[in-house]
């Protein structure tokens, strides 16, 4: 995320990229190391069996118990137990300083990936945001959907069923709810297409024609 907040600010928007898990009741578990090795473990699972809990329980099982330990910690707060509203809460004080610094032009955006999607989302949800950005993300609670004030881009890899399988759901909430949205989904491209570091899901052509779209989509909505 922070390779793509450069390039953003690079485009001449003033961009802030927090890192929610530094707060006192993550930082000794969500550390960058501990992180990027539970990533790794994930990513070494097939893509079909990522979220089977019995398959992945197997594999964890396979390896060193302090291993092991490490990443069960993390996806207990990733997975199980997500800390969504807290991070919103985060989220929204971070609104306020870039409202109290006078740098924005007065309405803000937000982008976020995988569970960053569903927080971007939720955020939304709050009201305090003029254009969400939600790449692969869960859906946000249904009954928080009509408390959308901006509007949506939701981007999707056709073969990710497992957050397909309920986009219906927040499609026809938005619609019933009259709120302004896009969704698009890229065929044939897996979960976290547009992360270059991930060799086995990256798309390089699905994942600039998102850029693309995500700077047009930002561009009308946030400048003046």
């Amino acid at each position: 995320m922070r390779d793509v907040s450069a390039d953003l600010a690079k485009e001449g928007y003033v961009v802030l990229t927090p890192n929610l898990y530094s707060s006192e009741h993550f930082s000794n578990i969500l550390t960058p190391e501990n992180i990027k090795e539970a990533m790794s473990f994930m990513f070494s699972i097939p893509l079909g069996k990522q979220r089977d809990p019995d398959y992945r329980t197997a594999a964890l099982n396979k390896l060193e118990p302090k291993q092991k330990e490490t990443i069960v910690s993390v996806f207990s707060k990733l997975i199980e137990n997500r800390p969504v509203d807290e991070f919103v809460d985060y989220l929204i004080s971070g609104i306020d300083y870039l409202s109290s610094t006078k740098l924005t032009s007065g309405k803000v955006g937000c982008w976020g990936f995988c569970f960053g999607g569903n927080i971007s989302a939720n955020l939304a949800c709050t009201g305090k945001i003029d254009a969400a950005v939600i790449f692969y993300g869960e859906n946000p609670p249904i009954d928080k959907i009509k408390n959308i004030n901006g509007a949506i881009l939701g981007i999707y890899g056709g073969e990710d069923m497992r957050i397909n399988q309920t986009l219906d759901v927040f499609v026809k909430e938005l619609v019933l709810t009259k709120k302004e949205f896009d969704i698009k989904v890229y065929p044939g491209v897996h979960h976290a297409f547009f992360n270059n570091t991930t060799e086995k899901t990256y798309n390089k052509a699905a994942a600039q024609d998102a850029w693309t779209t995500v700077l047009t989509f930002f561009d009308k909505k946030l400048k003046k």
